[in-house]
């Protein structure tokens, strides 16, 4: 029987995505792709997800790419430019999940402590969460397990009874090797109906 719900942040319930920060700046879609594909692109993202400051990452990509100094520093001083709106729905579907028999929801997510406090206070969404494991924080990273057993350790949950929900396959299989029940995240409509299809399992 599932007890614990817990969702991933970014791509589930607000979306984000570095487009938003440099369309507008390259005005060129070629360059624009490239430069998010091989400069500031998931990978280095993931350093500073991972406790690196953002301070260091800067510098150390700018010493890499010295061409493209002022776009990188961009993602420091502009970095809430990336952020999108809430995923349509998911603010209805927690704040139901909660009303209906699960009142204390969790958050698993990659993200900067120097970001994350930001979004947080920004987005409403975040007033549904109530305990939350951040990358950046714990230095490490999902689908490292240990960032899992974090979440489990510390909040005293029971990894057969819990659920996660991630939009990156390799996050929902880290928590499945677990022991914990994944869900991969389309869209609220979705997960709306696969998580009736678990939580009425007993």
């Amino acid at each position: 029987m599932i007890k614990n719900i817990v969702f991933d942040f970014g791509g589930v319930l607000v979306d984000w995505n570095p487009h938003y920060l440099y369309d507008s700046y390259f005005n060129d879609e070629d360059k624009c792709n490239w430069f998010i594909e091989n400069v500031c692109n998931n990978e280095w993202n993931a350093q500073m997800d991972k406790g690196k400051p953002f301070e260091v990452a800067v510098r150390e990509r700018i010493a890499e790419f010295p061409e493209f100094e002022d776009a990188i520093k961009l993602y420091q001083s502009e970095w809430m430019k990336t952020m999108g709106e809430e995923i349509p729905g998911m603010y209805e579907l927690i704040k139901s999940l909660k009303e209906n028999g699960y009142p204390v929801i969790y958050g698993l997510t990659n993200w900067s402590s120097e970001t994350f406090p930001a979004v947080q206070k920004k987005y409403p969404i975040f007033s549904l969460i109530d305990h939350i494991v951040c990358s950046g924080d714990e230095k490490l990273l999902k689908p490292d397990p240990a960032i899992y057993k974090v979440l489990l350790e510390r909040y005293n949950l029971v990894a057969e009874e819990s659920v996660f929900i991630d939009d990156r396959l390799e996050n929902v299989n880290g928590a499945i090797a677990l022991g914990m029940k994944g869900i991969r995240f389309v869209n609220a409509e979705q997960l709306q109906k696969d998580l009736k299809e678990l939580l009425n399992q007993k």
